[in-house]
């Protein structure tokens, strides 16, 4: 089973026959006056048209870009640039797309200055609190729709009313949301993907709305509004037009069935499996998408070991081969980086499918923390004991591993010394403090603790 939308989704039946019939129709140059350039053209046009409708844009203010990244990165980089006489600041939050975070690090790079609004242990940015980093040299603040890891739904409409009453214009990163859900009011630019709703790789959108300063980061070009360069895939923005009004009409009915469905594995999993926590807005949140963190458990291995029992799932986690870094978006909320799973369910899963994961997922977590021996009794300490883990060379989820082996070695009150040179232990271990009812109490460096390297975390036993 499928279980990785919001990553990419499997291309919608009506994009399939959509593209077939472009790819006839509609493989002549759009620019062109010839009748099989006129016949492309207005394939596009048309195409057009229906991605301004559904998004609440109109047409002249679409552009069609490679992807939904480049969408975020035009977007910034053009709002940024057309508004360079106001100011050199921009804001957006601590758990955007990596593309905003690499576009704020090549602006601040350039003399720039950024700020990032915090978020709360939910995922969820504190309008007021984002409100307040907008200066007068703002030149442009951006914030996601929803949250492509845990399916959070940010306060787009009333950071919009801040960013409108300071004069700012913001951009919205609506990748996970477009087709799913209303397009939240306000925007100043607009940016979105193809693949993400069952349209075609190789389509993003981005909107600009009229009136707001635009220049084109890149060298000038006739096509897409002179936003975008070069030749445009008539016959995938067909598809990928065609495939957003399927899935948008669709929305409510699927939206509900896939919302339950959510609610089950939110509900069951944690009954299901020990020492998980469900993380993400519980109510403000994405219809089909549930991510959850397993404590003691490498990420790599519990996704491999489920797509071994026929599940594609995804994860946040940093032992994921992607990335040997924690992700950004947990490490930002204060939860787990480690043993993260994100669940996303694409329009038509069956309520079989899901409960077949239910049955799968306990046994699945269960093999992979055997070998760690955490049903062992651990052996009893002496009153006001300090124990030193010497966990240095060793990648986590193992320090938090053998932190939790080994706490019981020390009386309640008695404190535990994690050494390690692995930078997910700063974010990992305070993360099992909080979800164990155990006392972080802070860092240190390794060698007050005997160590050659790296930091000490420090944890009082209070349970």
């Amino acid at each position: 089973m499928y279980f990785d939308v919001a990553s990419t989704a499997p291309l919608h039946p009506v994009a399939r026959q959509a593209l077939t019939a472009a790819l006839d129709e509609g493989w002549a140059d759009p620019a062109r006056l010839y009748r099989s350039g006129r016949q492309a053209r207005m394939l596009l046009d048309a195409a057009r048209e229906t991605v301004a409708a559904v998004l609440g844009a109109r047409p002249d203010e679409i552009s069609f870009t490679a992807s939904g990244t480049q969408a975020v990165q035009l977007g910034l980089l053009g709002a940024l640039a057309g508004n360079r006489r106001r100011g050199g600041h921009l804001v957006h939050s601590a758990v955007e797309h990596s593309s905003v975070l690499h576009v704020g690090e090549r602006h601040e790079a350039g003399g720039g200055e950024v700020s990032v609004a915090p978020v709360d242990r939910a995922g969820r940015v504190d309008a007021q609190a984002f409100g307040a980093l907008l200066r007068s040299d703002t030149a442009l603040a951006a914030l996601q729709s929803a949250n492509h890891e845990v399916g959070t739904v940010q306060p787009v409409g009333e950071v919009a009313e801040l960013c409108a009453a300071a004069g700012v214009p913001l951009l919205v990163d609506a990748a996970q949301s477009a087709g799913r859900m209303d397009v939240p009011a306000g925007w100043s630019l607009l940016t979105a993907s193809a693949h993400k709703w069952g349209g075609p790789p190789g389509v993003g959108v981005l909107a600009v709305r009229k009136g707001v300063r635009y220049a084109s980061p890149l060298p000038a070009d006739e096509r897409e509004g002179g936003r975008v360069p070069g030749y445009v895939n008539v016959p995938a923005i067909v598809a990928a037009a065609a495939s957003l009004r399927a899935v948008r009409a669709e929305a409510e009915r699927e939206n509900a069935r896939l919302h339950a469905l959510v609610e089950r594995i939110r509900g069951r999993v944690p009954q299901l499996v020990p020492e998980v926590e469900v993380v993400g807005d519980p109510v403000r949140r994405l219809p089909h998408l549930v991510t959850f963190s397993c404590l003691y458990v490498d990420g790599e291995v519990l996704l491999t070991e489920l797509d071994r029992a026929g599940f594609a799932v995804s994860s946040g986690s940093s032992c994921t081969s992607s990335t040997l870094t924690p992700s950004h978006v947990l490490a930002a909320m204060g939860v787990l980086t480690e043993g993260n799973v994100r669940v996303s369910l694409p329009y038509g899963t069956a309520e079989a499918d899901v409960e077949r994961f239910l049955g799968v997922l306990p046994d699945v977590v269960a093999g992979v923390r055997a070998p760690l021996g955490l049903d062992l009794p651990a052996p009893a300490g002496d009153a006001g004991s300090l124990l030193v883990i010497d966990a240095l060379g060793k990648r986590c989820p193992l320090p938090v591993i053998e932190l939790a082996k080994r706490i019981g070695e020390v009386p309640v009150g008695g404190t535990v010394a994690v050494l390690a040179d692995d930078e997910a232990a700063r974010l990992d271990v305070p993360a099992w403090c909080g979800m164990r009812g155990q006392e972080y109490a802070g860092e240190a460096p390794a060698a007050d603790y005997g160590g050659d390297r790296g930091s000490a975390y420090l944890v009082v036993r209070r349970s």
